[in-house]
């Protein structure tokens, strides 16, 4: 579903986060199996030489697209990484969206991301201790598969108002934040609880437990994959501190540091 974003509007970008910052944005397109696929790419002037950049990949929800999912301003909250925002193909009644199981729509979309990430190295100085995945609802859910499928390429994960599904099951260990609401109607805190849960037994940390804010707690906050959740009172939405306690998670982790 389109991005809800708590008290905030999305249409178009908004700089919602704090100053908009002097990233340069730029429309791209990269053919995956015959087939054209867009990504709107915001990269800060170091990117292109000097120490290698950040690179965080955004997967907008269900019925979504990534001009509407830019607004949650990853790219404010981070102006020294390289943030993408890609966009899904139809999944059904003309609406975008992702794969959340391996095999199904040809992988079509872990195809993208092995594509995307080709590209955006040779176009940027990408380091690739820290590259990131993040998305909301079906995009969190494509984040989660992510995690399953291509557990040695990226840093860290943090899936907003998701949960797995059945074959989407990661093996390795790897750095977690999950954002859940309560009240969530659209993808029931039940099963986000039981996504944490896989999470927790799965990064073998479940008897380390810490608050870390409000609705705030870590689990294994000293190993090198914790599980860090924030939980919150409302529905299925993208609260507006949420970017920054992304960024905030991703900064702590790279993946050279396991």
């Amino acid at each position: 579903m389109r991005t809800r974003l708590t008290t905030v509007c999305l249409f178009g970008l908004v700089c919602a986060f704090g100053a908009c910052h002097a990233s340069a944005q730029t429309t791209v397109e990269w053919v995956v199996d015959g087939e054209t696929r867009e990504a709107i790419v915001y990269a800060p002037p170091a990117a292109s030489g000097g120490r290698p950049v950040p690179l965080v990949l955004a997967f907008h929800g269900f019925g979504d697209n990534m001009q509407n999912f830019q607004g949650v301003n990853l790219q404010g909250a981070w102006p020294a990484a390289v943030v993408v925002y890609l966009q899904g193909l139809e999944r059904r009644q003309g609406l975008l969206g992702w794969q959340v199981e391996q095999g199904t729509t040809g992988d079509r979309d872990l195809k993208l991301v092995d594509v995307a990430l080709a590209a955006l190295r040779n176009d940027y100085n990408i380091d690739d201790d820290r590259i990131y995945a993040t998305g909301f609802s079906n995009g969190g859910m494509f984040t989660y598969l992510l995690w399953a499928e291509r557990p040695h390429v990226f840093a860290a994960y943090a899936p907003v108002a998701a949960s797995f599904r059945n074959s989407a099951q990661p093996t390795t260990p790897r750095p977690i934040l999950h954002v859940a609401g309560q009240a969530d109607r659209q993808v029931s805190f039940v099963d986000q609880q039981a996504a944490i849960d896989i999470a927790v037994a799965v990064n073998g940390v479940g008897a380390l437990a810490a608050p870390c804010g409000d609705g705030c707690t870590t689990y294994g906050p000293n190993t090198p994959s914790p599980v860090m959740t924030v939980i919150h009172p409302g529905g299925h939405t993208y609260p507006r501190p949420t970017s920054g306690q992304i960024v905030a998670f991703f900064q702590h982790h790279t993946r050279g540091s396991r």
